[in-house]
């Protein structure tokens, strides 16, 4: 599956974020539920979506993560 065959963005539907297409739902949000625990299952029937709109997302966040270096704090040894 590619995820660009899922996710869209324009600017004149939530400011331009990606979402799922045909949807207001955003990448950001499923991301959001995802790292709070929230089952894949509640997920898809809390915004009516399908399964490989979540892998999409996934798979979106994947290429941002491997375009970007976020520099982090490191700890005391």
């Amino acid at each position: 599956m590619n995820w660009q065959d899922r996710l869209s963005s324009d600017p004149n539907i939530c400011h331009g974020k990606v979402c799922v297409k045909g949807t207001r739902v955003m990448v950001s949000v499923i991301l959001d539920n995802l790292a709070e625990g929230e089952s894949h299952q509640a997920i898809r029937e809390g915004y009516r979506i399908e399964e490989e709109d979540i892998q999409a997302a996934l798979q979106y966040a994947a290429v941002l993560a491997s375009d970007r270096i976020v520099t982090l704090s490191q700890e005391a040894a």
